[in-house]
């Protein structure tokens, strides 16, 4: 796989240099909350525009149908990306239109444009060969060599993921290279203990990554909308919360195997509880009560995990080398459903593991919640990339850069 650094020295000046960038960041109308991904990615596209190259960065943003929608325009994400770089940058109305041929074709050497949601054209995320070849092809138009480095869309089959960078001479940017690297020494002779910290709410999107981290972690800790489908699993009421039922035989499946390896499955003691879920935009007071994980009520959910519980996810990794943590455990949003996920950062804080937050929610709770994220040893900017590369999947986006 051809680095950045490669391509920097082989030179780009007065080249088109087309950026596969992760912009997908969270918006509240065209305000942006969490601008991590387009920070992550900055790196890239400077080193890019310094060497002289004229840089058109494209991403996807939420899940519009195949067709332009204002709710998922980029705008807002190309003009924070120009405030980070200091220097103006182009935005095009459209993907591989008038305006965004128009665009590319005014930059000069050194600077940077952002085309439109590439999830505007049907053509992106078609499950047909040709179809998503075909967009493929017009975007090739737009440029003279290709950089992949949207890490949160590499699990994706998608023609700017998969398609293009067969068209164009192709490498890695800086971001997509150190998330590889990170994943790596999560699964390539991991410093010990291991531990692994789950949540999130359906335990479905995470089955892969248990079954493949049973053969590897010391540890499991479960929290999370998922914890309950284990409390079940156990045996236990869990009143109103959330629960896949369907997936209770595979978690007891899990529960069992782990024993037979010696893996140590942690689940809460003691658990929030209320009678209806927290308004997440007033923020009203919720006032949970706490009871043990075993004695949820009927008529109750489960929506944090207790303090009990806090002090017991702390200890347990408080000696490990190496944390994984993917998935909030409880409604962080919520000022009273905060108090666990902010637990665990704080216990990835205080321990000297090295520690990968894996991306999604998860980093955005360590952002929302207030921790420095040089605290931490790494965090993605891609959540499900990150679990199917635990699983040992092939990404179709990693698999694309590959010479």
């Amino acid at each position: 796989m051809k680095t950045i650094d490669e391509l920097l020295a082989e030179g780009v000046a007065g080249k088109r240099v087309f950026v596969r960038a992760d912009l997908n960041v969270p918006l509240d109308g065209t305000t942006i909350t969490d601008d991590g991904r387009i920070r992550a990615v900055r790196p890239t596209v400077s080193a890019l525009a310094a060497a002289g190259a004229r840089v058109v960065v494209a991403s996807h943003l939420g899940r519009p149908k195949g067709a332009p929608d204002p709710a998922f325009s980029l705008a807002p994400a190309a003009a924070r990306l120009g405030e980070l770089l200091g220097s103006e940058v182009a935005f095009a109305t459209d993907t591989v239109g008038e305006s965004a041929r128009a665009t590319v074709a005014a930059l000069t050497d050194g600077q940077v444009a952002v085309i439109e949601n590439l999830r505007f054209n049907a053509g992106e995320t078609s499950k047909d060969d040709a179809e998503r070849g075909a967009f493929a092809d017009q975007l090739a138009e737009l440029a003279d060599l290709y950089v992949g480095d949207g890490f949160g869309a590499v699990h994706r089959k998608h023609a700017s993921v998969f398609d293009l960078p067969a068209r164009l001479p192709h490498a890695a940017g800086g971001l997509i290279a150190t998330e590889v690297g990170v994943l790596k020494k999560l699964t390539e002779d991991v410093a010990r203990p291991y531990a692994v910290v789950l949540g999130g709410a359906k335990v479905s999107d995470k089955l892969g990554v248990i079954d493949h981290l049973l053969e590897k972690a010391d540890r499991i800790l479960i929290g999370g909308g998922m914890a309950y489908t284990f409390l079940k699993a156990q045996g236990h009421e869990v009143g109103i919360s959330l629960l896949q039922e369907d997936q209770v035989p595979a978690v007891q499946g899990y529960l069992k195997r782990a024993v037979e390896l010696g893996v140590e499955f942690v689940l809460p003691v003691d658990v929030l509880v209320a009678h209806e879920f927290p308004d997440l935009k007033t923020k009203a007071p919720a006032h949970p009560a706490t009871v043990a994980a075993d004695a949820i009520p009927a008529d109750q959910e489960g929506l944090d995990i207790g303090p009990a519980t806090r002090e017991l996810y702390a200890a347990k990794l408080a000696d490990a080398a190496t944390v994984f943590w993917n998935g909030p455990m409880g409604v962080f949003e919520h000022p009273d459903y905060a108090e666990g996920t902010k637990a665990v950062a704080q216990a990835l804080v205080d321990s000297p593991a090295f520690s990968v937050v894996g991306g999604g929610d998860s980093a955005a709770a360590v952002r929302i919640l207030g921790f420095d994220e040089n605290a931490f040893g790494h965090i993605s900017t891609g959540g499900g990339a990150s679990l199917e590369y635990l699983e040992g999947k092939t990404l179709p986006g990693l698999a694309a850069l590959e010479d």
